[in-house]
């Protein structure tokens, strides 16, 4: 049977460990908000903002590599985004191509924005796996209950943690029974559409009875809707400290975002 995680925790005791994981969650969505606005050219706010990200990841004790390497999952999906906008931007004209009756051009000012919205994307990513491996999945849905989300955001989050990777082992098992009951690999199309489709159904089936059965067995034991845990959130002067240095900084940098290069 296949081994199935979310979890993507990097064991550990450093001092980004040890913060407060409201701290860490509203830090890291406040690094997203201020590299989303730096405008496109204001590449030493970019540079400044990846030398935060590369000392926040440095002080985490996690290998640099490791984390850069997570966060480079996100590039594909940032330049199917962005693959548009060397061709549709206005400014000077870097490469043409004339097909037939057709005009293709590349200009720079859409080279820039191309590389402004991968780069952010990068850095966004970057700081997003700092903060889900520095703290445990269960402690960062503490912090968004505590932070006030909408609980029925963070329980369908905390259910899709839980039960992601008995989905998995289930449409598992039922390939297995697929190829247990086959001469082969061989077979229409049509037949593996139908295969397939039939496997779907009963991954559904089998999800909703399962559904069905954990939440009455959860009724029966007390729940009201809220997730309840015996460990509290604990706000120390270090949190504090590090709040006001890491606000301060990007604020500084939102600032100096808007000197052009």
């Amino acid at each position: 049977m296949r081994h199935f995680s979310l979890e993507r925790y990097w064991q550990g005791a450093s001092p980004v460990h040890r913060l407060d994981p409201r701290l860490k969650l509203l830090a890291a969505l406040a690094y997203v908000l201020v590299t989303s606005s730096v405008p496109a050219r204001g590449c030493w706010a970019l540079l400044a903002l990846g030398v935060l990200a590369l000392g926040a990841a440095l002080a985490s004790e996690i290998p640099v590599h490791v984390t850069i390497r997570r966060s480079m999952i996100v590039l594909p999906f940032a330049g199917m985004a962005a693959v548009s906008l060397p061709f549709t931007r206005t400014g000077d004209v870097v490469w043409a191509w004339r097909p037939f009756v057709w005009a293709v051009t590349v200009t720079d000012e859409g080279l820039l924005a191309f590389a402004s919205v991968v780069v952010r994307a990068w850095l966004s990513g970057w700081v997003g796996g700092l903060l889900v491996a520095t703290t445990p999945f269960p402690s960062l849905l503490r912090a968004m209950r505590a932070l006030h989300v909408p609980s029925a955001l963070t329980t369908i989050l905390s259910f899709t943690y839980r039960y992601l990777h008995v989905l998995v082992v289930e449409a598992t098992r039922l390939q297995t029974a697929r190829e247990a009951r086959s001469a082969g690999p061989g077979g229409s199309l049509a037949w593996r559409v139908r295969v397939l489709g039939g496997m779907i159904g009963s991954l559904f089936i089998r999800s909703y009875e399962r559904s069905e059965r954990i939440y009455a067995a959860m009724l029966s034991r007390g729940f009201s809707g809220q997730m309840r845990t015996l460990d509290e959130l604990t706000w120390r002067a270090a949190d504090t400290w590090a709040a006001l240095g890491w606000g301060a900084l990007l604020a500084a940098i939102a600032i100096a975002g808007w000197v052009p290069c």
